[in-house]
C-alpha cells in the first residue's frame, strides 16, 4: 500500500507543480512583488523535484524497512510544509494579509525534505554497511 500511497503523491505533486507554476507565471504575475515571485518559483521547483524523487523511489523500492517509510514521508510532509507555505505565505502578502504563523512552518519542511534526502543516503549505503 506504502508504494502506491507515494506513487498517488508524486503524481499529484507533479501535476500542482505544473498547475502552479503555470498561475504563478501568468495570474499571479500581476500581483506579486519580485522576491514574491522568486519565493513562489522556489516552491513550485522544490515541489517538482521531489515529486520526481517520490516517483524514482515509489518504483524502485518496497518500503518494507522502516528507514525506506520514514524517507518518503519526510519527502511528502517536506513537499507540504515546504512548498504549501511558501504559496500561502506569498498569496497572503500579496493580499496585505501576510499568514505570519506560515514563516516558520517553511523551515520545518525544509528540515523533512533534508532528512528525507539524508535517509536515502543512509538507504544507499546499508548494503555496503
Amino acid at each position: 500500500m506504502i508504494p502506491q500511497i507515494i506513487l498517488l503523491s508524486a503524481t499529484l505533486f507533479g501535476a500542482l507543480a505544473i498547475i502552479l507554476g503555470a498561475f504563478g507565471a501568468h495570474a499571479l504575475k500581476k500581483i506579486f512583488t519580485t522576491d514574491q515571485m522568486q519565493s513562489f518559483e522556489t516552491g513550485v521547483k522544490y515541489q517538482m523535484y521531489h515529486a520526481i524523487v517520490l516517483l524514482v523511489i515509489g518504483l524502485q523500492l518496497k518500503f518494507e524497512t522502516n528507514l525506506e517509510q520514514a524517507m518518503a514521508w519526510c519527502f511528502v510532509t517536506g513537499v507540504i510544509l515546504f512548498s504549501f507555505s511558501i504559496y500561502g505565505l506569498c498569496i497572503s502578502s500579496a493580499k496585505g494579509t501576510k499568514i505570519k504563523i506560515l514563516g516558520p512552518v517553511t523551515p520545518l519542511g525544509g528540515l523533512c525534505l533534508l532528512s528525507g534526502w539524508i535517509l536515502l543516503f543512509v538507504r544507499f549505503l546499508s548494503p555496503v554497511i
